[in-house]
């Protein structure tokens, strides 16, 4: 939404230079998606070296946390940059998990190529029509809440068929 926001002030109130926004935005993205894996790396592998001897430690969560970044860490971090939110925790999870840098990095960078030109460039050219002038603030709104209902109606789903089993 703050992407989309940008764009469209890119456009309408020549506030920023497009061509300057994408990629100070994009390398923005990375570097903080980054930081957070590698943060996340740090943490887990403190809680790898403390064992079972933790209890905040769970092992057999680390395990399966560990196998779905293995199968679906790829499509997790290129569709996470879309979910506000979960965004943020996907790259400090993705570092706790283990999940190969080189395959993390590789999908992490497609999500923000394809997040930040996406939603600038939606801004962009949009950001000029009078509709989307008068209505930037209810835009915006719906670009946050849009997303997060699809959060909160997979966590739903999920646990009324875990009730149900």
């Amino acid at each position: 939404s703050m992407l989309f926001l940008a764009g469209a002030l890119a456009a309408s109130e020549g506030a920023f230079d497009i061509t300057i926004l994408i990629p100070v935005l994009l390398a923005a993205a990375i570097l903080g998606d980054n930081t957070n894996y590698w943060v996340g790396r740090w943490v887990g592998a403190r809680l790898l070296r403390w064992g079972d001897t933790s209890r905040f430690f769970n092992r057999k969560a680390f395990d399966m946390t560990h196998a779905f970044y293995e199968k679906h860490g790829g499509k997790t971090m290129l569709i996470a940059r879309f979910f506000p939110f979960i965004r943020t925790f996907a790259p400090f999870v993705a570092g706790i998990a283990v999940m190969h840098y080189g395959r993390y990095f590789l999908y992490d960078l497609a999500g923000a190529v394809l997040w930040v030109f996406s939603m600038c460039l939606m801004g962009y050219w949009f950001g000029n029509i009078p509709w989307v002038k008068a209505n930037l603030l209810l835009i915006v709104v719906l670009m946050i809440a849009i997303p997060g209902l699809f959060v909160v109606f997979g966590w739903l789903r999920h646990r009324f068929a875990m009730q149900a089993s």
